[in-house]
């Protein structure tokens, strides 16, 4: 039976269930607040340098893919995929530099040369990740843990006793300094809780299935940019017939005896069957559901990271630096204290930064780079927040001029810079949290908001801050969940 549903936000989770939910007869409307779709996952123009403007890094094409099969379409005819040879360019702070190969013995190998480490130490880790994301982490990511069907399923207890004690009650770094043992091996994996925006001493054990995404699974770079990752999934909604209102904020949703009604927004307001937020879970209860009593310990957990993002213009070329490249800091421990404990700017700060022109030179003028750096800090948007603007950068120039040797600031020439604030103010992320919660507790996976409201039965949530959780290959998920459930319940 074709249902009216209303989808509050247009991001990748936003996109990705308009498209399900078409593809499954249903009239879908997509509400946005701005002026185009993509939420994080959009684009920025500053003078002659075209910058992706959130996230940077793709993984799990295939589900990007899926979404085209499902449709009947050929997806090379809306999006390609260039495989990356080398995934990431680390640097570490004693000027030791490592190239993380996406093929697992030529990475070893470089390991081997780089660390004198046994190349068998890195086969083994990336051998223990792709089981543990075939054992429970598929389960984990692609099905709901909120619903009694899937608590009595066989696999979900197979999943969980058949995965060591290690990941579930370990952290991160205690799995990952038992089983590499050097402290640079350590911090290079460790560095995969900043995946979801959280820290590598508190995280589960469980966060080490994610370089198999990168070695197992492999790491791409879309042809065009990440903006084509938008761009796509859009064209292919409108070509299903999804209706797109822009600059259309939401304004509430209407409930009468536990079921969403109506839909407020600007200038007007609709009846829907059914009601998807792709909106960061805390606004949508203070703000759109305000007289509804809301799962006030759920809302209350702990933000992941936010971030400072600096949009460089580079008057020159460096050809030792890599799509993606990382700039760790001296002392991992001490900057994940400050980022998540004291709620300050790192002060020496690890530094992620891409450069999309090595794949697409259209987004820089010849000879030149675009630098998109970005630098973790505390979810926090009190105007004090803005002043660490300028102190940051001064820490990202003076850490970059001197590791490559280069004064940098002779060769910026365009600058544009994000901060926690715009990022809430832009994408409605509460306190401008990248990933939603932080997953900093052994019971993170079960603790994030489910992707349905257990008393409003036609209303549901997708997107990273509900379940499974933050980045594009996760609101992808959290997608497939949601039109599950929809076609599961009952009209």
């Amino acid at each position: 039976m074709q249902q009216r549903v209303a989808v509050i936000g247009s991001g990748v989770g936003g996109l990705a269930v308009a498209i399900r939910l078409a593809v499954a007869g249903h009239h879908v409307t997509v509400f946005e607040a701005q002026d185009r779709p993509g939420g994080k996952l959009t684009e920025i123009q500053v003078g002659d340098y075209r910058f992706d403007a959130g996230p940077s890094l793709c993984t799990m094409p295939h589900w990007i893919q899926e979404l085209f099969i499902l449709a009947g379409r050929n997806p090379d005819d809306y999006i390609r995929f260039i495989p990356l040879s080398v995934v990431c360019h680390y640097f570490f702070a004693d000027g030791l530099r490592v190239n993380a190969y996406a093929d697992v013995h030529q990475f070893a190998k470089e390991i081997h040369e780089k660390l004198n480490v046994p190349p068998q130490l890195i086969t083994n880790y990336l051998q223990n990740s792709a089981k543990l994301y075939e054992g429970a982490g598929k389960l984990f990511l692609e099905e709901s843990l909120h619903t009694t069907d899937l608590l009595r399923m066989g696999d979900t207890y197979k999943a969980l006793f058949g995965t060591s004690l290690k990941y579930l009650f370990g952290t991160l770094h205690d799995v990952n300094h038992k089983s590499l043992k050097h402290p640079k091996l350590v911090q290079l994996f460790d560095r995969y809780a900043t995946y979801n925006g959280s820290n590598p001493y508190q995280t589960p054990g469980m966060m080490s299935m994610i370089p198999h995404l990168e070695h197992g699974i492999g790491a791409v770079f879309p042809v065009g940019g990440m903006i084509a990752i938008t761009q796509s999934l859009y064209r292919l909604a409108t070509e299903l017939g999804v209706e797109f209102r822009f600059n259309t904020a939401v304004e509430r949703i209407e409930v009468h005896h536990h079921q969403a009604k109506m839909l407020h927004y600007q200038g007007g307001k609709e009846a829907f069957d059914r009601f998807v937020s792709n909106m960061d879970v805390v606004p949508t209860y203070r703000k759109l559901l305000p007289d509804l009593p809301a799962p006030e310990k759920t809302l209350a957990q702990e933000r992941s990271s936010s971030a400072f993002i600096f949009y460089w213009g580079i008057g020159r070329s460096f050809p030792a630096l890599g799509l993606h490249n990382i700039f760790f800091g001296s002392d991992y421990e001490k900057e994940f204290g400050e980022i998540f404990t004291r709620k300050v700017p790192p002060t020496d700060p690890t530094i992620y930064l891409n450069i999309s022109s090595k794949y697409a030179p259209a987004d820089a003028p010849e000879g030149k780079e675009n630098w998109f750096i970005l630098v973790n800090v505390p979810a926090r948007t009190d105007p004090e927040t803005d002043a660490w603007g300028e102190i940051l950068k001064a820490r990202v120039l003076d850490s970059l001029s001197r590791r490559l040797d280069c004064e940098l600031k002779d060769h910026l020439e365009a600058e544009a810079v994000l901060t926690p604030r715009l990022i809430e103010s832009r994408t409605s992320s509460y306190l401008g949290a990248l990933y939603g919660t932080a997953s900093n507790n052994r019971y993170a996976a079960f603790l994030r908001h489910p992707n349905f409201h257990r008393k409003i039965s036609n209303l549901y949530f997708c997107g990273g801050s509900v379940h499974p959780g933050g980045g594009i290959p996760l609101c992808l998920a959290s997608a497939k969940i949601v039109a599950k459930l929809v076609s599961t319940s009952p009209s």
